[in-house]
């Protein structure tokens, strides 16, 4: 079977969409080894992913010519038709919400990943531009592909309520998370991280874009009213206006015991995960919510919100809360850090949650779809 992926987000995008496309990407090779992969990127040359040149089954395409490369999204939305139908794609799978709208004459088999509507769920959220771009995109994709792979069973009902598009056309394949959350630290490794990143003995994480749907102001008002005194541990970018937010709230209460981390490695991520008390997810809404696979996988208790996909990716280990409660969320920090024998029991139970997301599963779910569409 030769196989081609939109590669851009693989190779762009350090996070989110881009955790997923080189997840699923490598995680193909690994258990189908006997197949041919087609990589198509804008870019090859960055520090997110690198594919050996030597690896035989494996070929990277970008822009070629003149034109193509002074407009790469002409390239990836039009002009590629030309190079999948030379390099003879059996299946072509956009990885990150979006096809090529060349591929709509339906001579390639074509999947399409869509990870979430949130955009129309809350456009408050979005500006005008990014909603229209964003619906443009993904609507299309939905209506032409031969088959969607949602990343949650929300995603799935969202699409089926949004785009009306008929539930036997949308699969359900989770995500799962790096392997390298499923590796314990030493204790020298963590104590070299905390003394890396001048980190506290206990604390609570935050792990996700510092953003309004994230909640992150929600959480800090939480600690501040239910006087939990504990250090919060931030990792993740900050969209400004938000983040200003944030820095006024703490100056106006003088708290001091927030650290917030920005561009940490994964390496590092691991361990800072494996460290903490508690990790605190109490995100509005999500298509999935890979920081709680990756807590799950790392014997960290978790806490996360109510509803959407939060319970099933969590599973019956989590405690579950409303995020816009700030006193049923402090009830249930306080709950957990009180009580080691329930700590225990969240991470033990978790952690056999998360093997429900291993990479095998979810390579093994990807082919049988893959088999189905190609006939």
């Amino acid at each position: 079977m030769i196989i081609g992926y939109d590669a851009k987000r693989a190779y762009l995008n350090g996070s989110g969409l881009g955790n997923y496309s080189r997840n699923t990407i490598e995680v193909m090779m690994q258990y189908f080894p006997e197949n041919n992969y087609y990589l198509y990127t804008t870019d090859d040359d960055t520090p997110y992913f690198y594919i050996d040149e030597n690896t035989p089954n494996v070929q990277v395409r970008t822009p070629q010519s003149t034109i193509d490369k002074l407009s790469d999204s002409f390239w990836r939305s039009y002009t590629i038709y030309n190079q999948l139908q030379k390099d003879k794609i059996d299946l072509f799978h956009g990885l990150s919400n979006e096809l090529p709208f060349s591929l709509s004459n339906k001579k390639i088999k074509s999947i399409v990943t869509i990870h979430d509507l949130i955009f129309l769920r809350y456009p408050h959220l979005y500006s005008f531009l990014d909603r229209a771009i964003y619906n443009r995109k993904f609507k299309r994709a939905s209506e032409i592909s031969d088959r969607i792979i949602a990343v949650s069973e929300q995603t799935k009902e969202d699409l089926v309520h949004f785009y009306k598009i008929k539930p036997e056309k949308i699969s359900v394949v989770y995500q799962g998370c790096n392997p390298l959350y499923y590796q314990q630290a030493s204790e020298e490794l963590k104590s070299f991280t905390r003394q890396k990143f001048d980190l506290p003995m206990h604390f609570i994480l935050y792990v996700g874009t510092i953003e309004e749907r994230k909640n992150l102001l929600g959480v800090l008002k939480s600690l501040y009213a239910n006087k939990i005194d504990i250090p919060l541990v931030v990792v993740g970018q900050a969209r400004k206006k938000y983040f200003d937010t944030i820095q006024e709230y703490l100056a106006e209460k003088s708290i001091h015991n927030v650290y917030f981390l920005e561009n940490v490695e994964l390496h590092d991520l691991r361990v800072i995960y494996q460290m903490a008390e508690v990790f605190i997810y109490a995100s509005v809404f999500e298509g999935f919510g890979i920081p709680i696979l990756e807590a799950l996988n790392s014997k960290v208790p978790v806490i996360t919100s109510k509803g959407g996909c939060f319970h099933e990716v969590g599973g019956k280990s989590t405690i579950y809360i409303d995020p816009k409660d700030i006193w049923e969320m402090g009830d249930a920090i306080k709950k957990v850090l009180s009580d080691k024998e329930l700590r225990e029991k969240m991470k033990i139970d978790g952690y056999e949650h998360a093997r429900l997301f291993r990479h095998e599963n979810i390579a093994k779910n990807l082919m049988a779809i893959y088999k189905e569409i190609i006939g």
